[in-house]
């Protein structure tokens, strides 16, 4: 049985995914829409004590559970000082380049529920006033956000109720354009959680069930190392859904699935691998095997961690991760359709 994923349900997800901020630590929000989005689709879920959502269905066979997981945590940032000319010094959450995120705008999200907008920028940013604009150092400690208050110290901005540990998050502009290419923020890992949640809406849609039961984590703590340090006993085999890189020694293309074989936490399971390939190429699945030495995942978070369980990682293909991110939809479909090869 090959799966028809519903592209207007995935898409419209995941443009309501990426339209949630959710830096790492500052998921409540988005984990309600999760759960929400599980309950519509009929599907059981609890809470982790870190906030992770587990869905849980049921399969034909229950001598083993196959797990999946996708993160919903995303790279932002912290208010690390006010400064006193009243704009903030942050410090970043995940692992972005600064200059990245130069001339974004962002939110301020305060301890009380209060929103303020804002823009990043180095503390040199018009070439008209300093002649070292173009070349000075894009670092954390010459970055700032300017607050878009009239605010003149650091008391006006402790008066607005802005404090040291208030999230930063960046807005991901999140865009789909006519030939299908999705680009965005943060599609690092709410693409593949879209996939996922394509899946599910898939079981209900066709009427087909797993052969073995299916438990699936969205984490919210990946993007600093222990997203899935923490995975339920009866998992056996986990399969984490993230993001494929594109550069430099690596095949992947924006329409691919991503089957890494190696990250910085070492090979992945070489039958699950294998078997990943074997079924992308029966089902006509475009993909690509590539290494990542500069990655982890959720599901090397779980090995680290002692879990005795085999894993592998795929996902789609991710341009410019990190940044400003771009893949194509038929990469998050072609991801519906090897979890659903896989699962079946």
């Amino acid at each position: 049985m090959k799966i028809q994923p519903n592209e207007k349900y995935i898409l419209e997800l995941l443009m309501k995914l990426l339209n949630t901020p959710s830096p790492t630590g500052f998921t409540g929000g988005i984990m309600k829409e999760i759960e929400q989005e599980a309950a519509s689709l009929g599907v059981a879920c609890t809470r982790n004590e870190k906030g992770g959502v587990i869905l849980s269905i049921p399969g034909k066979d229950g001598s083993r559970t196959v797990g999946l997981s996708g993160h919903v945590d995303t790279l932002g940032a912290m208010v690390r000082a006010i400064k006193p000319e009243g704009t903030l010094r942050l410090t970043r959450i995940g692992g972005f380049m600064m200059n990245s995120i130069e001339n974004e705008y962002c939110i301020i999200h305060t301890r009380s529920g209060q929103t303020y907008t804002g823009t990043i920028m180095s503390t040199k940013p018009s070439v008209h006033v300093y002649s070292d604009a173009r070349t000075f150092d894009r670092e954390e400690q010459n970055m700032e956000v300017r607050i878009d208050e009239c605010v003149q110290s650091a008391e006006d901005v402790k008066k607005l109720g802005i404090a040291v540990g208030d999230y930063i998050s960046f807005d991901a502009r999140p865009e789909a354009t006519p030939s299908g290419y999705i680009k965005s923020r943060h599609l690092d890992d709410k693409a593949s959680v879209a996939a996922l949640f394509g899946l599910l809406e898939s079981m209900k849609r066709e009427q087909w069930t797993p052969q073995y039961h299916l438990q699936i984590l969205i984490s919210n703590y990946e993007e600093v190392g222990h997203g899935a340090a923490s995975i339920p006993d009866e998992i056996n085999e986990l399969i984490a859904v993230d993001m494929g890189c594109i550069g430099d020694d690596l095949s992947c293309k924006e329409t691919d699935v991503s089957i890494c074989a190696k990250d910085s936490s070492g090979p992945y399971d070489y039958d699950m691998t294998s078997r990943l390939i074997e079924l992308a190429e029966r089902e006509g699945i475009p993909y690509a095997v590539d290494v990542y030495p500069y990655y982890g995942s959720d599901a090397s978070a779980a090995l680290s961690a002692g879990s005795n369980i085999r894993a592998a990682l795929i996902g789609p293909g991710v341009h410019a991760s990190h940044a400003m991110e771009r893949t194509h939809k038929q990469a998050v479909l072609n991801t519906v359709k090897l979890l659903a090869a896989y699962i079946m």
